[in-house]
């Protein structure tokens, strides 16, 4: 071994060994030939990688955060049922309905259950993105809730009447006033699309008031009545004895399997939907006694 000083001297030697040639022939085919060895378990796993690729068994589905009652449902479906299709399901909730819908399109989550049709395809359009409803799931609770009386036939005449602001839920409303024979509407309209401009008939002249969903427990004490969902107004502190009527909501405000448009024509889209068209779900909301699902959010309607 010989040394050698460089013309300047750093605090170091540099040191020539004339014996590492062999070994770093030896290091580089060793590197090389591992490489080629992933590289060739590569080439064998993608017919594998392919085939399932088509196979999806984990699907992320979105709920509301604010609403406990469908987490609680998507717990149940992922325990109970999911297993018996060879699907997981992965729940995470988002508060943003946008964002929500816009995932969903995008493919970042494979449905929501959060929403109606009807404003799934406000919420579409508005965004920009296309959706897909697929199963009905649930009906959301909606009741008329009033401290001032105790039933609708104590409702005088002139009673003040506050209705959800939103243009879906306002049909909704008065589409569900007009069945307890309350007002009557525009029969030239879809009920569903009811607007209080739409109402011909009121018999006991009602005044009709709108405000936002989140706001009518605070108001309760400012109107005669309050017509909304029932989890509005237990977020609110309001006792479900203020209810004077709870009405079998509408079969199209359902809540929906909603899911991207194209991927709900797949074949692994479809194991999502028969696991959510199981009986033992529809039965779990007729019986369940968990006080954040019983009356809040009920089985599917007959009409």
């Amino acid at each position: 071994m010989t040394t050698s000083h460089t013309g300047h001297d750093h605090g170091f030697t540099l040191r020539k060994n004339r014996n590492a040639l062999p070994w770093t022939i030896a290091a580089l085919a060793a590197v090389a030939a591992l490489i080629l060895g992933v590289l060739l378990g590569q080439q064998r796993s993608a017919p594998a990688a392919a085939s399932a690729a088509g196979s999806q068994t984990k699907f992320t589905v979105h709920f509301e955060p604010a609403m406990a009652g469908e987490e609680k449902i998507l717990d149940f479906v992922a325990r109970q049922i999911a297993p018996d299709y060879g699907i997981e399901i992965e729940k995470v909730g988002l508060q943003d309905p946008i964002q929500a819908n816009q995932a969903v399109a995008s493919g970042q989550f494979d449905a929501t259950i959060f929403e109606h049709q009807w404003y799934m395809e406000q919420s579409a359009e508005a965004a920009g993105v296309e959706l897909e409803p697929t199963v009905e799931l649930f009906q959301w609770g909606f009741g008329l809730y009033s401290n001032h009386y105790d039933s609708v036939e104590d409702i005088p005449r002139g009673a003040s009447l506050l209705l959800p602001n939103d243009v879906a839920n306002q049909g909704q409303a008065l589409w569900l006033l007009q069945r307890e024979g309350l007002l009557g509407l525009d029969p030239d309209i879809e009920p569903r699309t009811a607007k209080i401009s739409d109402v011909v008939d009121n018999p006991r002249g009602f005044e009709l008031k709108e405000a936002d969903l989140l706001a009518m427990p605070r108001m309760l004490d400012d109107v005669g009545v309050a017509i909304g969902y029932v989890s509005q107004f237990d977020a609110g502190k309001v006792d479900r004895d203020q209810g004077i009527l709870f009405p079998e909501p509408p079969k199209t405000f359902a809540s929906r399997l909603i899911m991207g448009a194209e991927y709900a024509k797949s074949a692994d889209a479809q194991k999502l939907v028969e696991a959510f068209s199981d009986p033992r779900l529809q039965e779990y909301l007729a019986t369940t006694e968990d006080p954040l699902v019983q009356g809040v959010l009920t089985p599917v309607s007959g009409s």
